[in-house]
């Protein structure tokens, strides 16, 4: 929900940033390959308990993958394998840091395995809804290349969820759970989602 927003405001403000990229002579999907390496590096970096460098290196990464997608759109580079290669390396980028954060609380694994689980529920249902709505023909703003159904969590909910790990471990045993009751929401209500715009629907006597 959070990243509607962003894709909204970011672009007004990172015209220097995307000018920077095209000068460098980067190309869109670059930037994305670069996010994830900057990611795995935040991924690292939590494994070396460096939680604070995490935090600043993970947000980083999280600004490229939005930079990405602008980029590629302002420069008339976009293109389906582009938008297809963000969402592998968004999932990619998510799951190495639940991993890393395996490794360093491994009293929650229970939570991290589940996390697991439900980024699969959200990625599958994110990605087959937005298909069928793109089938119907429904409208979509989300200016993303790869149609996705909207949900409660995403990636901006996910960093702040990762923020409150890295800033409070001490609270873990409390937010991870906050945090999985945030997915299994946003499950529950694509499916419900789902269930509303793909049913078929009933005509009217006089039809």
């Amino acid at each position: 929900m959070i990243d509607n927003s962003f894709r909204e405001l970011l672009p007004r403000y990172v015209d220097p940033l995307v000018r920077l990229l095209n000068r460098i002579g980067l190309t869109p999907n670059q930037v994305t390959c670069l996010g994830l390496a900057i990611a795995l590096g935040a991924a690292w970096l939590v494994v070396q308990e460096n939680f604070l460098a995490a935090l600043v290196i993970w947000w980083l990464s999280r600004l490229l993958d939005a930079l990405d997608g602008i980029y590629a759109r302002q420069s008339n580079k976009a293109s389906d394998f582009g938008a297809f290669l963000d969402i592998q390396f968004d999932m990619l980028a998510y799951s190495a840091m639940v991993l890393a954060f395996s490794s360093v609380w491994p009293e929650y694994n229970t939570q991290w395995l589940l996390m697991l689980f439900c980024y699969v529920l959200c990625i599958s249902g994110a990605l087959g809804l937005g298909g069928f709505e793109n089938k119907r023909g429904l409208e979509d703003s989300s200016g993303r290349g790869l149609r996705l159904a909207t949900g409660l969590a995403e990636g901006g909910e996910t960093g702040i969820a990762y923020s409150m790990f890295l800033l409070f471990p001490a609270w873990l045993a409390v937010t991870t759970w906050i945090w999985l009751a945030v997915l299994a929401v946003t499950i529950l209500a694509r499916l419900l989602l789902a269930r509303t715009e793909l049913s078929p629907r009933e005509l009217e006597p006089d039809e």
